[in-house]
């Protein structure tokens, strides 16, 4: 190192220690070996009893004391005040009258001590205190030369050796920075392989004690509007769910770390010595706290720790909720194949293709609003000759509604070679229902007998929306509502009627469910409702049932957006003298 020329260093002896000493210095890397050094080395060639060394804490604005040797009123790693200003740092040597008066009275003849200027180019580090010489003579010019170049060059390496330290630490940081990236890489692939959430908590136990030597922890996971202990480790007790609720609850941070407070509300959490909280959160919704106990060690979490913490739970839970989409996902698809293969049994019931009846032109459709509608109709030949229509809309839609159409359509086919008439069959219905549904199940029901040599229709309305029966050459319709209660809704107290009609060539017969009336206009926020069906019946008369059937659906379609809110049932017979004849039309 070359030193300032002000330094005419004529001494032999003097020349060879300051090179011996920079060699020595340079070379080492120990900070402590260096300010021992330093002092030793002055204090022999001064002869000199007592020497310390400060250094310049800019955090503290103070000056700590690094090194002393003799002092018995200072204290290492103690802060001291030694300069009032900064102007001070520039000169080279201070005497002892002229520091700050909080610096200790240490010295008793402290106007032959010193404060010498450790600095490298113009960068001021601390200072060297010299006692006074055991001569008491004060400090030769040459002296002191001597020891700001021992200083310069000792204060050099010593920055050196800082930096070097601080070079390895990062080293030894970045080591450990790229093994938790590895660590986490690896897991992460582990992770995406698993579908077993056991095997997942597993895991990451094994990461929590193998990386960070955490023995203690458990993962809270929130599913909709319950908290699920997923994983523990090294408890003591079972939290209760309302205990597990109120901890998920209280963690708001992304890392807390317990107080005293938050230990004395959660009582839980001081007995098994939980020493921090992590939170994930997936799109802004908090989904799972991660709870860990201090590490076997014993040494603190750091800020690289609560990192690999965060990052490690983000892994295990994103893992985690994977699992329940795929459950998710599995069931829906379950569901849908026993939807799809309840829609098949339901369209089996339902006569296909649609039977020919003699004087009768005859049309029907269901058109569920879901996979699995409510709505029902049957077409039925009785053991002497004659048909059954019916109609029906079961509360509520889906598999309940399914299974409740079921029974009824198996009863009605179970009554038919009974010798009993609509009317009696209608009561019994409605007492088997009642005393085997739940009271919010209920079904309205219209059904019919045609007895086609007579031309008759003898039918029975259990509370269903009226068929309206337009006759040929009159705008005007009849409400066929005669009959008795819905049924299901509670036990037989009247008996139903019957009631008889004749029917006439084209006189036309519509039968249907609430979901045609009801269909909401959204835009005009009104229903359907029966006087527009009725207009679409009369503008399509002329037709053949099935004809109006489609006029009639794909006008409610039209009106309501396509956007069918119930099932819709159709069920429509137009009158003739034979089916030949309406075929000839």
């Amino acid at each position: 190192m070359d030193l300032p020329s002000k330094y005419k260093l004529q001494d032999t002896f003097e020349l060879k220690t300051v090179l011996e000493t920079s060699r020595m210095l340079v070379e080492s890397r120990d900070a402590d070996f260096i300010l021992n050094s330093l002092l030793l080395i002055i204090m022999g060639r001064l002869l000199v009893s007592k020497a310390a060394i400060f250094m310049y804490d800019p955090a503290e604005d103070r000056y700590c004391l690094k090194k002393s040797k003799g002092f018995d009123g200072l204290a290492e790693g103690q802060f001291y005040n030694i300069i009032i200003n900064e102007d001070q740092q520039n000169i080279s040597f201070l005497t002892f009258d002229s520091v700050h008066a909080d610096f200790p009275k240490i010295i008793n003849r402290p106007e032959h001590c010193v404060f010498v200027n450790l600095r490298t180019s113009n960068n001021h580090h601390g200072f060297l205190l010299l006692a006074p010489k055991a001569n008491n003579t004060p400090f030769r010019k040459e002296e002191l030369e001597f020891v700001e170049a021992l200083c310069i060059i000792s204060t050099s390496a010593l920055v050196n050796s800082q930096l070097f330290n601080e070079l390895k630490k990062t080293y030894r940081n970045l080591d450990r920075r790229i093994h938790e990236l590895n660590t986490l890489f690896d897991l992460s692939k582990e992770f995406n392989f698993l579908v077993d959430r056991e095997k997942i908590a597993r895991i990451f136990k094994f990461a929590l004690l193998g990386q960070l030597f955490i023995r203690t922890f458990f993962l809270v996971y929130k599913t909709q509007d319950s908290y699920t202990l997923l994983a523990a480790s090294g408890l003591s007790g079972k939290p209760s769910d309302n205990q597990i609720k109120r901890i998920f609850e209280a963690v708001k941070s992304e890392v807390i770390i317990p107080d005293s407070d938050f230990s004395e509300k959660h009582p839980w959490i001081k007995k098994n010595n939980i020493a921090a909280f992590i939170s994930v959160s997936i799109q802004n919704e908090k989904v799972a706290i991660i709870g860990v106990g201090e590490r076997a060690n014993k040494i603190p979490f750091g800020e690289n720790d609560y990192n690999f913490l965060k990052s490690l739970s983000n892994l295990a839970v994103i893992s985690i909720q994977k699992t329940y989409f795929l459950d998710d996902r599995i069931d829906k698809e379950r569901m849908e194949e026993e939807l799809s293969i309840a829609k098949s049994i339901q369209q089996g019931l339902m006569p296909d293709p649609i039977p020919e009846v003699d004087g009768i032109d005859l049309a029907a459709r269901t058109i569920p609003s879901r996979e699995i509608g409510g709505d029902y109709f049957d077409i039925a030949t009785t053991p002497d000759g004659n048909t059954i229509f019916s109609i029906a809309d079961v509360t509520g839609k889906g598999v309940p509604a399914a299974l409740l159409m079921a029974n009824l359509q198996s009863m009605l086919h179970v009554l038919l070679p009974v010798d009993i008439t609509l009317a009696e069959a209608t009561d019994r219905i409605n007492t088997i229902i009642f005393k085997n549904t739940p009271p919010d199940k209920f079904i309205t029901f219209f059904w019919a007998k045609y007895v086609s040599t007579h031309k008759l229709l003898r039918y029975v309305n259990a509370g269903h929306n009226p068929p309206l029966l337009l006759r040929h050459r009159s705008d005007e319709f009849e409400n066929l509502s005669q009959g008795g209660l819905l049924l299901g809704a509670m036990e037989s107290i009247m008996p139903y009627v019957q009631t008889d009609i004749q029917l006439n060539p084209n006189d036309i017969l519509v039968c249907h469910t609430d979901g045609v009336e009801e269909a909401m206009n959204v835009e005009e926020d009104e229903e359907y409702g029966v006087d527009r069906l009725k207009q679409c019946i009369r503008n399509n008369r002329h037709k053949r049932s099935f004809e109006i059937l489609e006029a009639i659906v794909e006008d409610v379609r039209h009106y309501s957006g396509n956007k069918l809110d119930d099932d819709l049932t159709l069920l429509i017979l137009k009158a003739s003298d034979s089916v030949s004849d309406l075929r000839s039309e």
